[in-house]
């Protein structure tokens, strides 16, 4: 990877690594106030330079995230660097130490996405969900045929608001330092309509794989679903079953469309051609 003027050289002497993942590591500089994240040798500088200037969009937007300040490099690695939230804890992490405080976050985390979703996104900043999601399937070829038809034909008929979307929208991407709550992991950002969040989150609270559940929120599926059954009712503001109904049906079509392009977008895999027989019955 080329050197680019962009990006601001760090001394790893004034930062300590605090953190890891499968793309990534995390450095916390040593004065305390901010987080670089250096990507892996090979990652793809566009899509890093992409994620960066997304998340200081949606910063500048007035959504509450931590402040992204700067892109930067070691020299060999590329990443950037963002305000570090002292004594910071995801939703998903509280509820897991202290389960009597399930319902309080589930509804603090329906009330800061509808406010998300009230927000008007700067389209000419942000990219509209539907237009990546269709680019992904009329690019792809290991998409059986029959099903990019019946995708295309569903996303022909999505609505294109300009709805600010998280992109993944789930308890471990909101934190709280006890004064205030924050979203985070904002790179994934865009606008469209809110069920493009609302169905990941749904996959998500109701996956079978409960040892994937724990690894990712700590949590076991019953919790997650608890979770998801309070905040999707207050998120709709009703506890009417046949209006829940009728509006968790509709994003079954959203996660069908939504998982193979997560799965290739997030972690660079493909997903098995067997499984899109069980995605088709999720689009009818």
């Amino acid at each position: 990877m080329e050197a680019n003027s962009e990006f601001q050289k760090i001394d790893l002497n004034d930062y300590v690594q605090t953190g890891e993942g499968g793309t990534a590591l995390a450095y916390t500089h040593k004065s305390g106030k901010s987080l670089a994240k250096l990507y892996n040798p090979d990652f793809d500088i566009g899509k890093i330079k992409e994620e960066f200037w997304t998340s200081r969009t949606v910063f500048e937007l007035g959504i509450s995230t931590p402040e992204p300040y700067r892109l930067v490099t070691d020299g060999k690695r590329f990443g950037g660097e963002y305000e570090l939230i002292q004594g910071k804890r995801s939703f998903s992490r509280i509820i897991s130490q202290e389960s009597e405080r399930l319902e309080e976050l589930s509804l603090e985390f329906a009330r800061m996405a509808r406010t998300l979703h009230a927000t008007k996104a700067d389209t000419s900043r942000l990219k509209s969900y539907k237009e990546m999601v269709t680019q992904f399937y009329l690019g792809k070829t290991f998409v059986p045929e029959d099903y990019r038809k019946k995708v295309l034909e569903f996303l022909d008929k999505v609505p294109d608001t300009q709805t600010c979307l998280h992109g993944d929208l789930q308890i471990s991407n909101a934190i709280t330092d006890g004064k205030r709550t924050l979203w985070i992991d904002v790179g994934g950002f865009g606008y469209g309509a809110p069920e493009w969040d609302l169905a990941l989150m749904w996959n998500l609270a109701h996956m079978p794989d409960a040892e994937k559940l724990d690894f990712l929120f700590h949590l076991p599926s019953e919790t997650m679903k608890a979770h998801w059954n309070i905040f999707f009712s207050a998120y709709l503001g009703t506890n009417d079953p046949g209006r829940i109904e009728d509006a968790t049906r509709r994003l079954s079509m959203f996660a069908a469309a939504k998982i193979p392009y997560m799965i290739e977008t997030a972690f660079h895999m493909k997903v098995p051609e067997d499984f899109f027989a069980f995605l088709t019955q999720m689009l009818d």
